[in-house]
């Protein structure tokens, strides 16, 4: 008997890694048929992040209406409830390349949809929350989803905005009470 232990990435913008498992699996059982096949699909903290700890843990894929990267509309974006009330957010599910196809504007992105999925997942129940970064459309740093947590960025004119990767040197003060 053959084994095998099948540990892939994602094929950005084209195959899940569950789907790359699935895929090398078939290839594997159509040359050796009693083959013992181990499937171990990982993420690097981009896209399939939520699904590879699903996929490894169990758990359960909640689906939440956030704002997209450019906050112009909302989309559909996902986390996962695992036991013990950990949750399990990707940055790329809601501020990721893919969402944005060709408009590479890092400058007008944000993460504030990544702050929504937060505020769902606390509101969920959970206690601890892992964020996978990777494959992230935007360069704020953080503080759109900072905003959506309650944090007000005020510029010189001391008017409220959500910050972009292009207007974080505008921000003039911080208001860190919500």
């Amino acid at each position: 008997m053959q084994n095998f232990i099948l540990v892939p990435d994602s094929f950005k913008g084209t195959l899940s890694a569950i789907e790359v498992c699935n895929i090398m699996k078939s290839s594997i059982k159509n040359l050796y048929k009693d083959a013992n096949i181990i499937s171990v699909p990982v993420a690097d903290g981009g896209e399939g992040t939520v699904d590879a700890f699903l996929y490894a843990l169990g758990g359960e894929k909640k689906s939440v209406w956030v704002s997209d990267a450019f906050n112009e509309q909302k989309i559909l974006a996902h986390y996962a409830m695992l036991k013990d009330d950990i949750a399990v957010i990707e940055m790329a599910d809601c501020a990721g390349l893919p969402l944005v196809k060709n408009r590479l504007e890092p400058d007008k992105t944000t993460t504030f949809g990544v702050g929504e999925l937060i505020i769902d997942a606390i509101n969920s129940g959970a206690k601890k929350i892992i964020l996978g970064f990777g494959g992230s459309a935007t360069n704020d740093g953080g503080c759109g989803m900072a905003a959506a947590l309650g944090v007000k960025f005020k510029d010189e004119q001391d008017q409220e905005f959500i910050p972009t990767g292009g207007t974080l040197s505008q921000i003039y003060k911080i208001d860190m009470n919500n």
